[in-house]
């Protein structure tokens, strides 16, 4: 699973949520990075040309805390 993350003026990245509230999440990588392009195709075309991140795509490890108790 992936979610993608934008960075406000501040330094703090924040996740991205669907509409409905619940945050989005992609089952492949290139899924979650033609939806961050598509919501923020300014900054991802920025990152091209100038200096820094303000975009990203993130991979979700699951832990022993998110499998169905036995």
């Amino acid at each position: 699973m992936f979610k993608i993350e934008v960075e406000d003026d501040k330094g703090i990245w924040s996740d991205i949520y669907a509409d409905d509230g619940k945050l989005l999440t992609f089952e492949r990588e290139e899924e979650a990075r033609a939806a961050l392009a598509e919501r923020y195709p300014v900054l991802v075309k920025m990152e091209q040309y100038a200096g820094g991140k303000r975009t990203r795509v993130i991979r979700i490890l699951e832990d022993e805390d998110d499998w169905p108790k036995r």
